[in-house]
């Protein structure tokens, strides 16, 4: 047996192997950057995104879970990032408000999601919505005290807190 065929000589040709192999894959990876974060879903979502502060809550949500609802509240629409809105007031139908956007999808829900952990009237918010709501909505409850207003609803897919 000789010197070079020694457990020892064979394990230090392969970490020098393995350090070879390594300082090769690193050299590719130094000049890429940092990774592009993913986009995020509020600019993925639906056809229309908008930032737009939320100018009333109508009525007190219902707090107690007897069914899955969705909401219809008003917002002044501050900058359209994407789609076409009708005017400078909207309004849009949340999925069971009183859940964080986080917590919010379900079975029925389809894609739904964001940042906004409570609604509450002057809140900034980006949104990701579709149009109209009743046609994307799930079959589940509305409370909708703007009956008599004739404009579009939108269905909130993603919300995230903004700023004006």
């Amino acid at each position: 047996m000789s010197r070079a065929d020694t457990p020892r000589a064979v394990r230090a040709a392969g970490l020098r192997r393995l350090l070879w192999i390594l300082a090769l894959a690193s050299c590719g990876k130094a000049d890429a950057g940092p990774a592009s974060p993913a986009p995020s879903p509020v600019s993925t979502l639906g056809s229309v995104e908008v930032t737009a502060k939320l100018l009333e809550i109508p009525i007190e949500f219902p707090r107690k879970k007897l069914y899955d609802y969705v909401y219809v509240m008003k917002y002044r629409v501050l900058k359209v990032h994407r789609g076409r809105i009708d005017g400078d007031e909207i309004l849009v139908g949340h999925y069971n408000p009183t859940k964080p956007r986080s917590l919010a999808v379900d079975k029925y829900s389809g894609p739904l999601g964001g940042s906004v952990g409570e609604f509450r009237a002057g809140d900034v918010h980006r949104l990701a919505l579709e149009a109209p709501l009743d046609e994307k909505m799930p079959m589940v409850g509305l409370i909708d005290k703007y009956v008599s207003d004739r404009k579009t609803r939108y269905w909130a897919l993603w919300a995230d807190r903004a700023t004006e």
